[in-house]
């Protein structure tokens, strides 16, 4: 996957539409929601994980140096408006990876996560795309709502997925990590369970798997990253920060302001490829108008 070019011209345009149509950015989730009883939700098909095979992250002639970039969010309880904000920012991450040069041929996937304990839909899995298609996969993903109650949620089964059911050109013709951003606010359960996998990926493994296994897996394709924004229900909490930067050291990032999360990816991908430093990114933020410039200075000076 991954042909074709991002354009804010087209963006634009189906925002347009949908505004004109009285349409939301969210229509699947919408209809599902307004029309089925919760206990017939299911995740639309181009995110269902169930069969999953690999999500596949291609060089081509169009773009020969392609970087996979995941962006995985809670969608339980406070967390359900990371994607709606995540949407109307799309540009702004574009704008800063292409417009700015942090990486030529990004491609992104986005997902979703729930709590298979209890949720209908625990997992929702994209495609990794350079166009705007991406735009489509963040549009039919489903705001479930729901989540366990007990501050975990099945994180490790959608680092599982990834870990199992990825691959990278960039990894593995170039040795280049790609990046994988968690945004959420609780923890991962303690081991990705057989049961789990079985009942929503459709496959058998032996055993259930220590959580910190499935990130080391994770980590020989990834550079991890795990967000906690403002504004959800355990911000700050001690005990999800320290489990996460147990597991995920300086790589836990807290953000005080949501609506900066695509400017803050789109940093920390041009820091990890060196194509700029802090300072240089902040000041490419104030060149484009961003409201996000403190929010992002705050958050990655605290883990520098």
């Amino acid at each position: 996957m991954g042909s074709g070019r991002w354009s804010t011209d087209v963006y634009d345009a189906a925002e347009r539409y949908r505004a004109a149509s009285g349409t939301g950015a969210f229509a699947y989730s919408d209809s599902v929601r307004r029309r089925s009883p919760r206990d017939t939700w299911r995740a639309h098909q181009s995110l269902d994980p169930h069969g999953l095979t690999v999500r596949e992250s291609r060089d081509s002639d169009e773009h020969p140096t392609s970087l996979a970039v995941a962006v995985l969010f809670d969608v339980t309880g406070s967390m359900g408006g990371v994607p709606r904000t995540l949407q109307t920012k799309l540009p702004d991450l574009f704008g800063l990876l292409l417009r700015k040069g942090y990486t030529p041929d990004p491609q992104i996937l986005f997902g979703a996560v729930g709590d298979a304990t209890c949720d209908r839909v625990p997992l929702q899995i994209g495609q990794f795309e350079s166009d705007n298609r991406m735009d489509d996969d963040l549009g039919n993903i489903l705001l479930e709502g729901g989540g366990g109650g007990q501050m975990t949620e099945s994180y490790e089964l959608a680092l599982y997925a990834m870990a199992r059911h990825t691959s990278l050109d960039c990894h593995e013709k170039r040795g280049r990590r790609g990046y994988l951003f968690l945004i959420g606010d609780e923890m991962p359960y303690g081991k990705v369970k057989a049961r789990e996998v079985k009942a929503v990926l459709g496959e058998t493994i032996p055993q259930d798997i220590p959580v910190q296994d499935v990130l080391a897996e994770l980590k020989r394709k990834f550079h991890v990253f795990y967000i906690l924004p403002a504004g959800a229900s355990h911000a700050g909490n001690t005990d999800v920060l320290t489990l996460w930067r147990r597991l995920l050291g300086q790589n836990v990032i807290e953000l005080d302001d949501l609506d900066a999360v695509c400017e803050t990816i789109a940093l920390t991908v041009g820091l990890g490829e060196e194509a700029i430093d802090l300072a240089t990114g902040l000041a490419d933020l104030a060149e484009l108008g961003s409201d996000a410039v403190d929010s992002v200075a705050r958050a990655l000076s605290d883990r520098r």
